[in-house]
């Protein structure tokens, strides 16, 4: 980057091809390496650069990869705005005050949620959240991890949270070329704390747990499914830490199995359980393969009146769509069968390869190769802390139904 003492910086310049700016116009904050025509300059992994279009005109401001298939991520759409820690701070101080008005009102008792939603919040590849008082944060692109040292402290002013853990070990940052990073960042935070959520205490491993210790955005879904559970025998698939499994024992279910492939994340369960005080005689841990344990409950004519599937994500990309669609049918086929009459099936996907509309149909055909008539009582997604840009439609990723069989 040049800079003069009297002028603005003159960024490294992405020249798109003729045509390949419509995204753009749409405030879509993603640059595909097919897109570009031409790199003036040689700017680092993360470094800033303006895109124009094939006739001149600037569209955007962003942060460049040179190994991603997404070559550069927006910043901004302002010619006006320079990408430096005023940025910064005027996103982040926005990002947090909308959670604060949010939370101050639906949910004042919780302690765990959502501060920082990458491209949805305007800061693409950075996640923040907030566990009791702990920061769990990924910074999950080339331009997240290159402004991290202007971020850290920015989060530790604006939250007035000292201690700071870092989980940017998801598969994307490998795609960024970057190397995974666990472990603290600031202050002193533990592996292991406790949240509130829907007046249930659990307990979370920062280090080791899924994501960045907890699903969060399936808090809402969960209190659906205490709902649903009152005096019924609840399967919980893919369960982890027993976010469905204490929704449906708090509910009043007269049993709950939960099965997951990993026997951590049944001590974990159970903890959580007993933490709680919830009746334990009605919970059964099953430690396997939920394809195979539900292939054996149909061969031993097993039975549910409502089952949870909530598996991991089968397909991050558009183009593992179709092998997914296989894995998403063969379970919800299984759970139709094994639910009894006027049953329920909560089912979920996380992939953001597979949308709402084609999961909707993998679920009907599922149903329709089970036998099963069936129908939708309602669409379940991500909490609003994870809010869904309305020009950046990936951020919604997760999508579930609940449905009711005849």
């Amino acid at each position: 980057m040049k800079t003069s003492p009297l002028a603005k910086p003159v960024f490294p310049t992405i020249t798109l091809k003729p045509g390949r700016e419509k995204s753009l116009l749409r405030r879509h904050p993603w640059i595909y390496s097919g897109a570009i025509a031409q790199l003036e300059g040689d700017p680092s992994s993360g470094a800033t650069v303006d895109i124009r279009s094939a006739a001149g005109e600037f569209l955007a401001r962003a942060a460049y990869s040179p190994v991603s298939q997404i070559r550069a991520r927006v910043w901004t759409f302002d010619p006006a705005e320079d990408v430096d820690a005023s940025f910064f701070r005027r996103r982040l101080e926005r990002s947090i005050s909308i959670r604060q008005a949010l939370f101050s009102t639906l949910d004042p008792l919780r302690t765990a949620f959502r501060q920082v939603y990458a491209e949805s919040d305007g800061l693409p590849g950075l996640i923040v959240d907030l566990y009791s008082g702990v920061l769990v944060v990924q910074f999950l692109s080339a331009g997240a991890e290159f402004w991290r040292k202007t971020i850290i402290p920015l989060l530790v002013e604006l939250t007035g949270r000292d201690a700071i853990f870092e989980r940017s070990d998801a598969d994307v940052r490998s795609l960024e070329g970057l190397p995974s990073q666990v472990g603290p960042l600031n202050g002193a935070p533990p592996e292991k704390l406790a949240i509130l959520e829907n007046g249930l205490e659990f307990q979370i491993d920062l280090a080791h747990g899924h994501k960045t210790g907890f699903y969060l955005d399936q808090r809402l879904n969960r209190q659906a499914v205490r709902f649903l559970a009152k005096d019924r025998d609840v399967l919980d698939c893919f369960c982890y830490s027993g976010g469905f499994t204490l929704n449906a024992l708090a509910g009043g279910a007269r049993s709950v199995l939960s099965v997951d492939s990993s026997e951590a994340a049944l001590v974990l369960c159970k903890e959580n359980i007993a933490g709680n005080s919830l009746p334990m005689p009605n919970f059964t841990p099953l430690e396997g393969d939920v394809f195979v344990l539900l292939r054996k409950f149909r061969d031993e004519n097993r039975s549910f009146d409502l089952i949870i599937l909530d598996p991991p994500k089968f397909a991050p990309t558009a183009a593992q769509a179709e092998k997914a669609a296989r894995g998403y049918k063969d379970i919800n086929l299984l759970a139709f069968k094994l639910l009894r009459p006027r049953g329920h099936l909560v089912t979920f996907s996380c992939s953001g390869g597979v949308d709402a509309a084609l999961f909707q149909k993998i679920v009907a055909s599922a149903a329709l190769d089970a036998g099963a008539d069936a129908c939708i009582l309602e669409h379940l997604e991500q909490a609003p802390d994870h809010p869904v840009a309305l020009h950046f439609p990936e951020a919604s990723y997760l999508k579930g139904l609940v449905c009711l069989k005849s």
